[in-house]
């Protein structure tokens, strides 16, 4: 009779906490993706506008420089 019962399958120890760094991995890899995508639409937003004001322009070059170094830098 006693072969009739199974176990219950139980994780191995630290299951759980392996389980929670893949989702932590996998929510930094999302937040990371949505920081890029920010950048890349306001890099387009930047490139998009025409502007005859010197000031403006130069202040649109900063803005540019700035993104494209922070999308430069996450790689």
């Amino acid at each position: 009779m006693a072969s009739s019962l199974q176990q219950p399958e139980v994780e191995p120890v630290g299951g759980h906490a392996k389980e929670e760094l893949k989702r932590l991995a996998e929510q930094r890899r999302t937040d990371r993706a949505r920081q890029k995508q920010a950048l890349n639409l306001q890099r387009e937003n930047i490139l998009s506008q025409r502007t005859s004001n010197p000031a403006r322009r130069t202040a649109l070059e900063a803005a540019l420089a700035q993104i494209e170094s922070q999308l430069e830098a996450m790689g």
